[in-house]
This record gives structure tokens, sequence and C-alpha cells, in this order.
């Protein structure tokens, strides 16, 4: 029972590493393009941010939103935010949603 115990737990080592190997491009991603208004935690907590009367993407108003909807924000832009069609492929694009969404959880 014991090796079946730390088998368990080697494995769940091995699953958590390999979700963080994954996310770490689109985290690379949401950086380069994302986070000089919206900030690395996505609080928009940045000069741009507060000058820009940003939203925290933690907020209710931005979580109650449809994956659809902040696709299309990104993907066509939305006020002061540029759009993002031609810059970021589809998938990055949805990459990044899928961010957002796990941003929402942690705070």
């Amino acid at each position: 029972m014991r090796n079946a115990n730390a088998w368990s737990v080697l494995l769940m080592i091995a699953l958590a590493a390999s979700a963080a190997a994954q996310n770490a491009p689109t985290k690379d991603l949401f950086s380069g393009k994302c986070s000089i208004c919206h900030g690395p935690d996505g609080s928009a907590h940045t000069t741009m941010g507060k000058t820009l009367k940003i939203r925290d993407f933690h907020s209710a108003d931005v979580q109650k939103q449809t994956d659809a909807d902040l696709k299309t924000v990104v993907t066509k832009g939305k006020g002061k935010m540029p759009a993002f069609n031609g810059k970021l492929t589809g998938e990055q694009i949805d990459q990044l949603v899928g961010f957002i969404r796990e941003m929402g959880k942690q705070k």
C-alpha cells in the first residue's frame, strides 16, 4: 500500500509540473502583450491600467463575460485596447482567454 501512495504522489507532482509547463508559453504571451496595461497578475494596478480605468481580470464584471465575449474584445479591441486580430493567432487568443479564466480563480 505504501508504494501505491508514493506512486500516486509522484503522479500528481508530474501532472502538476506538466500543467505548469504547458501554461508557461501562455504566461509569456500574456507578459509580452498584455501585462503592460493589465499587470502581471491581471489586476490592472499599472500606470496604464489606472489611467485607462481597466477592469481587474479577477472581478465579477470580467469573469461573468462569456469566452466568446472575451475573445471578441481581444480580437477586435475595445475602447483604448488595441485589436489583436492578425497579431495573434486564434489559438493564442483562445489561450489568453483561458489564462484570464485561470487568473479569475486565483483571487
